[in-house]
Formats: structure tokens, sequence, C-alpha cells
């Protein structure tokens, strides 16, 4: 029997981003949409939500893992924000797991960190 529900969590140095360049950054463009990208670098420091989007994509990653959804990759999700300011995932891929995801995003000086929860559509609660 499988779990209705997965959780993730995934912690990260800002640090860690803090040799990205610009906007085409190779690296960037292998875990980010275009989209992320743009909204990262709309901001004065954009390294904390660079940061802070990795986090989410692992926190994801593993939430999936926990309803044994396996077949998504980091350029599959594309984090954004909505209206209010509250961080959204959604998968944009043809294998679309049937899981909807809810997210926390943080950071701090030094670290970002994330929080995901998955839970298996059709299931009540």
């Amino acid at each position: 029997m499988h779990e209705d529900f997965g959780i993730g969590v995934d912690i990260e140095s800002i640090s860690r981003f803090s040799n990205v360049k610009s906007m085409n950054d190779k690296f960037l463009n292998t875990f980010m949409t275009e989209r992320e990208i743009d909204y990262c670098f709309s901001k004065k420091s954009p390294f904390p939500h660079i940061a802070a989007r990795f986090a989410g994509k692992e926190a994801i990653i593993k939430a999936l893992g926990g309803l044994c959804i396996r077949n998504v990759s980091f350029k599959d999700i594309e984090i954004t924000n909505d209206k209010h300011g509250v961080p959204c995932a959604s998968i944009r891929s043809r294998r679309k797991p049937s899981a909807q995801i809810k997210l926390s995003l943080a950071h701090s000086e030094d670290n970002a960190i994330a929080f995901a929860l998955a839970i298996r559509e059709g299931t009540d609660g």
C-alpha cells in the first residue's frame, strides 16, 4: 500500500550559488525555467532566490518520491509565486504525476530552505 502523501525538505547554502554571473549561466539553465530565472534576477540579490528554488525543487522531488513518483526532473518543476507572494509549484512534464504540491520557501542571510508536501490526487483530506 502506498501513502497518500509524501514530504520533502532541503536546505542549501546561498554561497553555493554566488558563482552565477548572469541570467544566461549554463548551470542555471540546467535546473531553472526561463520564468524562474527572470524572477530571481528581478531581485536586488538573485542568489537567495536561486538557492530557495533549487531547495524547493529538491524538496518536491523528495516529496514525490514518498508517493513512489520518480519520473520528475528539476527542469520539469516550475516554482512561481501567486498574487500574494506564496510559492506555487507546477509540473511541466508530459508524464505529469497525479499529485498536488504544497511548498514553503524561506531564506536567511546564509541559507535557503524548502519544505514540500505532495498529496496524491483523488485523496480525501
